[in-house]
């Protein structure tokens, strides 16, 4: 990584000014120490420069990730498989234990931006942003907010603030979700479609088993997903073997079951709160229809056989 003593330029100033033969550099590290590979996500420093013609880095490994956002200026990535050339809008990845070099042009200079992380999710999270194998190079049509989050996460460093280093995994979060919305195929429909008939029952079941707690309802849920009721139960049905609303009741109930077994002070009324379902007299009559006891007589016969 590139080291200067001299001080970055003012966002707002031109480079080709009284610095332009001049190479601005400033970099900050997280102030919170980890050992390697012992966080799920960590971020390592963050850094801006404007290059001077040519500079160039590498060939050189590093043993973390490190992602550039070209603000302006134009030059060339190479990696062990691709030659790049990159101009402002194009953030290049770095991996782990890769051999590359990366160069500004000689007649207009990078100016960039850059963070260094590494962790368990880093792979993951890099991946869902769309750096696959074979593709280090992602273009956004716009800079904002992508190039500020970059800065922000240096900005938190040079402050060193406690909480500076939660801070930057969330910015590296937010990063790493504007280059998958790049992603995103051109033909919405066509995605829908996709999510319609590989994804849609687990992202049902997924809604249903993290919000039964909760007095949610189907009617809810169609809108939280941005489908048809109808259309739901139909594709639900069709996996599952029961309605959505069926399965929801009986999700509610199962896990009504298990607080009664487990947590023995709750009384019927706040056991059938805590499952999402606010009439406990409601509660105890589908209770007792599912396991053709009421809750009270579960709960002592349970009682009864720990005795």
């Amino acid at each position: 990584m590139e080291q200067s003593s001299h001080e970055l330029l003012k966002p707002n100033q031109h480079y080709a000014d009284e610095e332009s033969t001049k190479e601005s550099y400033r970099v900050a590290s997280n102030p919170i120490m980890t050992e390697p590979n012992q966080q799920w996500l960590h971020v390592l420093f963050a850094g801006e420069s404007y290059t001077k013609p040519m500079h160039r880095l590498g060939p050189k490994v590093y043993d973390f990730y490190l992602m550039h956002v070209i603000l302006s200026g134009s030059g060339s990535f190479i990696t062990e498989h691709q030659h790049y050339q990159l101009h402002a809008g194009d953030t290049f990845l770095i991996r782990p234990n890769e051999l590359i070099s990366y160069v500004s042009d000689s007649n207009d200079p990078w100016h960039y931006r850059w963070v260094a992380f590494r962790g368990e999710q880093a792979e993951h999270l890099v991946a869902t942003a769309g750096f696959t194998s074979g593709c280090e190079v992602i273009n956004i049509a716009s800079l904002e907010p992508t190039g500020s989050y970059y800065h922000d996460i240096l900005e938190a460093f040079r402050y060193s603030h406690p909480t500076s280093s939660i801070y930057a995994s969330g910015l590296l979060h937010m990063i790493m979700t504007e280059y998958g919305r790049a992603q995103q195929p051109s033909d919405h429909g066509l995605h829908r479609q996709q999510i319609n008939e590989h994804q849609l029952h687990n992202q049902i079941v997924h809604y249903l088993t993290t919000q039964y707690t909760h007095p949610v309802s189907i009617e809810h849920m169609a809108e939280a997903l941005g489908y048809n009721r109808a259309y739901l139960s139909r594709i639900f049905k069709q996996k599952i073997g029961v309605t959505p609303s069926t399965f929801l009741l009986q999700l509610r109930l199962d896990n009504a079951k298990r607080l009664l077994r487990e947590r023995h002070e709750l009384t019927i009324e706040q056991v059938s709160a805590s499952v999402g379902i606010q009439d406990a007299l409601y509660f105890s009559k589908q209770f007792k229809k599912r396991y053709q006891q009421s809750p009270t007589s579960y709960r002592k016969r349970v009682l009864d056989q720990m005795k």
